[in-house]
């Protein structure tokens, strides 16, 4: 089988000993990562198996890591990472779903075998796939390690992207340019909001020449009429009405690299007070994006944006922002860095982020958000659809 690798060996070599540097820092001698971000930062390993138990293991003094999982995806490891084959372990096939043993039972005698018992021990215990019973078997199996929380150790290290994977964040990019603008197209009064979506999940996968797209760690978000006033709704079979506001938020994704975009359209003339509000986000957006390079802090940033807020008469009590790259569901945000008060996290060349603007009123929202990369002349935005309220006629 030709599997093409996102990068080469090199790249995840650097990557392990940057982590092993914060590891040494931080007073860990083995991380179990099992977010499936984290497992595939480290080692390329890329499959459906996130739902069930299984983790990468990095110990300092160890020449690589060690993917642990299913033992039917074992063949997927040997697929899409370069481990070497001892590294590569699957657990019991009649461990999956037991109502009293764990994989991790397992999991812990491989840590014992390879003279790591007594080791200090980092988890991740706000990843979405780290159940309390996979915590319990681990603190029961391992009575001799020092577990502790890492505190998204390999979340942070991931933060400033190489040159490799910011090629994958641009292709994202041009992607969800593409898919945005050919959801807008389909927009028409009696149009399905299904309708409308399929042809989003179609493009998103399309991706162009011949670089397609992975599925995105959020599915496509449509909101309708009243829907605006809240951020997260999916859609139905509702045909789009001959006047009315709508907001998408939708995401490519490049290598399971993300970009996600939101975008504000009205069918017919809007009312000025929905013009007002979205040329109030742009002109946010615009200036926070302008300030966004290397030495600023998240916290100052947000801070613009909440100036031209405040000049308007308007206040946005949720983060405006949060950093991304690599993904799996259910969330494209990387847990670490916020455009928000009191996140005092330098921004760096190469780090990337959602500017999402998105402002929920009480009968109606409006959002115009941007992917951007960190640069020296402010935030490179990854997405060309137009900033503006989008109107359909």
């Amino acid at each position: 089988m030709k599997y093409t690798k996102a990068f080469e060996i090199a790249e995840y070599d650097r990557r392990t000993l940057e982590l092993k540097k914060r590891m040494a820092s931080s007073g860990f001698d083995l991380l179990i990562c099992q977010d499936p971000a984290s497992m595939g930062w480290l080692t390329g390993f890329d499959g459906w198996s996130f739902y069930t138990p299984q983790a990468v293991l990095v110990h300092l003094e160890a020449s690589s890591p060690i993917w642990f999982g299913r033992a039917q995806d074992a063949k997927s490891a040997h697929i899409t990472t370069d481990l070497p084959a001892d590294n590569i372990i699957g657990f019991s096939e009649n461990l999956v779903h037991h109502s009293t043993r764990h994989p991790f039972d397992e999991l812990c005698d491989l840590i014992i075998a390879r003279g790591w018992g007594s080791a200090r021990i980092g988890v991740e215990l706000d990843a979405h796939y780290y159940t309390a019973r996979a915590h319990q078997h681990i603190v029961k199996g391992l009575p001799n390690a020092t577990i502790s929380d890492n505190q998204e150790i390999v979340n942070w290290a991931r933060l400033v992207k190489s040159e490799a994977e910011l090629i994958y964040m641009r292709e994202a990019g041009r992607i969800v340019t593409d898919t945005m603008n050919k959801a807008i197209s389909k927009l028409q009064p009696g149009v399905r909001q299904f309708e409308v979506i399929a042809d989003v999940y179609h493009t998103q996968i399309t991706g162009f020449d011949n670089k397609f797209g992975d599925y995105t760690s959020l599915c496509p978000l449509i909101q309708v009429g009243e829907g605006t006033s809240t951020p997260h709704l999916t859609w139905t079979d509702a045909p789009l009405p001959d006047s009315g506001l709508i907001v998408m938020e939708i995401g490519a994704a490049r290598r399971h690299y993300h970009a996600p975009l939101t975008r504000t359209m009205h069918m017919g003339k809007p009312p000025a007070a929905i013009e007002t509000l979205a040329d109030v986000i742009i002109e946010g957006g615009d200036r926070a994006l302008e300030a966004a390079k290397p030495g600023v802090t998240c916290e100052e940033v947000e801070a613009i944006w909440q100036s031209v807020l405040k000049r308007h008469g308007y206040r946005k009590e949720s983060r405006v922002g949060y950093s991304i790259g690599l993904n799996y569901p259910p969330d494209w945000g990387e847990r670490t860095a916020s455009l928000r008060p009191g996140d005092q996290t330098v921004m760096q060349a190469g780090m990337c982020f959602h500017f999402q603007s998105g402002m929920w009123l009480d009968n109606f929202g409006a959002a115009i958000s941007e992917p951007f990369i960190v640069t020296d002349k402010g935030g490179e935005r990854l997405s060309h659809v137009d900033r503006e309220l989008i109107v359909v006629n």
